[in-house]
């Protein structure tokens, strides 16, 4: 069967050409089957994996629906918000509006992006220039309007990207005030890489007979991503993390921490050992972060570690391999973890350094994806005795192998109470850098803006405030 082209999905000439420019001859699955889909005016409820183009899958279209209301008018109010792409993460906004330019550079189209982290002022004169596509994180637009600095009551295009993740970080609520800001009669666009049953929810209140474009089984994993889990002593990680890295020479490594501070210290000891490394994450600026990214793409970073929230939205071609230092807790997060690599046909590997504390969210994340996950021991480097197996074979759900193997000593008689030393001693730990629990950053707060970023929220009008239900930043 001949594969599909661009001139078949009936695009205007000059996103035709924007296209071809940007070296695309072909449309992935979920473009070839949303595309037209979002051009006939439908709602839409997408599934798809990152690197599968989704970006394009619904910015074309947006585009090619837009481009008849286009002015060349320099006036701002010929130019009102009418497409309005919420993000959870200030990487995807730039990332998402960057190929709303691309793909609409022959267009007299304007965009802008907002999130927090970012000068408030630019981007009010940006908005006061008039764009018909605004690009925002829930956070940051919410700012704009109780500033009156943005008017969204022309939208007439919705787009909530990377769903899920938005759920996860706690947008919700920011989500439903923004959507009462809207007009009523609108078209609704939702990607996600996964379908959670609050995403199900969210689709019923929010889409009308939508259609339904799934590329990818649901919580599917790349197919070209090869799953390693390394059982290790938890002192031992990041020894082990160096000697990976070390031993085979690795070049360009994303690694997953569960807390900010954790990335910020684990690069720090990386450094230590020898190994360029810079650690990208919420309490980052959003220069820090740009700098990091473009430093890591370039070569003259080996290793990035990054937070899940920070993660969303990097776009690194043929990245080889993700490590998970940090096991996630949420299942779904291995998903978006390891869809970093394995894109755009290459193939890819995903590490994971699994300690005995780590074994019940192992268990969880293989129900997810209906697989085991091999276990590979590097010697000098497994935890001591009976974890040993329990961790190779796969079984976390167990008390014994998620506390270790000193729980698994015979009980003392019931009628010897034990000394209450020993009952509420801690689990050794090892480097007490390491000794912080691995519990995930709160997600809500990496895009919120700081106190000091901006005082635009000190001046919010009464009328504004009661209309967003007392909306607090």
């Amino acid at each position: 069967m001949a594969e599909t082209s661009f001139d078949q999905l009936g695009l205007l000439p000059p996103l035709l050409q924007a296209v071809r420019e940007q070296g695309y001859e072909h449309p992935t699955p979920v473009q070839e089957q949303a595309i037209p889909l979002v051009m006939a005016g439908r709602d839409l409820m997408a599934g798809a994996q990152t690197g599968t183009g989704k970006t394009a899958a619904f910015a074309l279209p947006i585009l090619q629906r837009l481009a008849p209301l286009a002015s060349t008018s320099a006036s701002p109010a010929r130019h009102p918000v009418r497409a309005l792409v919420l993000t959870p993460t200030r990487e995807l906004a730039i990332q998402v509006e960057q190929s709303f330019r691309d793909y609409g550079k022959h267009l007299p189209l304007r965009s802008t992006v907002v999130y927090g982290g970012a000068d408030m002022d630019a981007q009010i004169r940006e908005l006061r220039r008039g764009v018909e596509v605004l690009v925002a994180t829930p956070g940051r637009l919410l700012d704009h309007v109780q500033s009156k600095t943005v008017m969204l009551n022309q939208v007439g295009i919705l787009t909530l990207d990377e769903a899920d993740r938005m759920l996860d970080m706690g947008f919700l609520p920011d989500i439903r005030r923004i959507i009462a800001l809207l007009p009523a009669v609108r078209q609704n666009l939702l990607f996600s890489a996964t379908f959670p049953d609050e995403i199900r929810g969210l689709v019923k209140s929010l889409l009308r007979n939508p259609a339904e474009v799934q590329v990818a089984a649901r919580n599917a994993v790349a197919e070209l991503v090869t799953h390693v889990v390394h059982p290790v002593a938890r002192e031992k990680k990041r020894e082990l993390l160096s000697y990976l890295i070390q031993t085979r020479e690795l070049k360009q490594v994303l690694v997953f921490c569960g807390t900010r501070i954790g990335a910020n210290r684990l690069a720090h000891q990386l450094r230590k050992d020898h190994i360029q490394a810079d650690a990208i994450h919420g309490d980052k600026s959003q220069a820090e972060r740009l700098v990091a990214l473009e430093n890591f793409k370039a070569g003259k970073t080996a290793v990035l570690v990054a937070t899940d929230v920070a993660s969303r939205g990097l776009d690194i071609e043929g990245l080889p391999q993700v490590i998970n230092f940090d096991i996630p807790h949420s299942p779904e997060d291995y998903i978006h973890r390891i869809g970093r690599t394995g894109r755009a046909g290459t193939a890819g590997e995903a590490i994971s350094l699994v300690a005995p504390p780590d074994l019940e969210a192992l268990a969880a994340i293989e129900r997810l994806i209906k697989r085991k996950l091999e276990s590979t021991l590097v010697p000098g480097f497994q935890p001591d005795g009976g974890t040993v197996a329990t961790l190779v074979s796969g079984n976390g759900g167990g008390r014994e192998g998620r506390r270790g193997p000193r729980r698994s000593e015979a009980p003392r008689p019931q009628a010897q109470r034990p000394p209450q030393p020993q009952q509420k001693a801690p689990r050794p730990i090892g480097d007490p850098i390491f000794s912080r629990p691995y519990e995930p950053a709160p997600r809500a707060a990496d895009e919120a803006p700081k106190p000091q970023e901006s005082q635009q929220s000190k001046r919010r009008p009464p009328q504004v405030a009661a209309l967003l239900g007392g909306v607090k930043r």
